[in-house]
């Protein structure tokens, strides 16, 4: 059990730290957007590359938010429905919905690694005025999803002792399940 928990909690520790990471990349962004607007707007001299570099940092952006959001359970859900149950009915839930996680994940992964690897092996570019190489890009999407299914077998072994009330994995208290503060 020591292994399993210690599995867990690297995980989630490794997504959580990469996640905080790579969301410095809106500075970046935000950065390159603004010299963008000022080359072309105060200076009349537009710059051919950070559009196009800022579109290549957000797909990096948002593929390594899958396994924080994860994490920190920020994905979308329905609410409506799913509130209404109880932890444990939401374990279950979860157990359920988890097939369908585990199937688009593996496939993604399954074809991110094949896309990527003839985005390297090709040197493929975007064939934009830039023409910057774009590989390396796509080389996130193996790598994203990887961690995403590392964070979601966490989850499940998370589901798992929530719906079946196993001593390897302690939640937070509920809000609802706290005690109150008559102070």
């Amino acid at each position: 059990m020591r292994a399993l928990t210690a599995f867990m909690t690297g995980v989630t520790r490794l997504n959580n730290l990469l996640g905080r990471w790579f969301s410095y990349l809106v500075m970046v962004m935000f950065l390159l957007l603004i010299t963008g607007v000022a080359f072309r707007y105060l200076l009349e001299a537009p710059l051919s590359w950070t559009g196009e570099l800022t579109q290549l940092l957000f797909g990096i952006y948002g593929l390594m938010a899958g396994g924080y959001l994860l994490s920190h359970n920020g994905h979308v859900n329905v609410d409506l429905v799913y509130s209404k149950f109880s932890r444990r009915g939401r374990a279950f839930l979860d157990l359920f919905t988890s097939i369908l996680f585990f199937i688009f994940t593996l496939a993604l992964f399954y074809f991110g690694v094949d896309m990527a690897w003839e985005s390297f092996s090709g040197r493929e570019t975007s064939n934009s005025a830039w023409n910057p190489p774009i590989w390396p890009v796509k080389a996130f999407i193996p790598a994203a999803t990887l961690l995403l299914i590392l964070q979601g077998i966490v989850k499940l072994l998370q589901d798992i002792a929530i719906a079946f009330n196993l001593s390897y994995y302690q939640p937070e208290p509920e809000p609802e399940e706290l005690p109150e503060d008559h102070t």
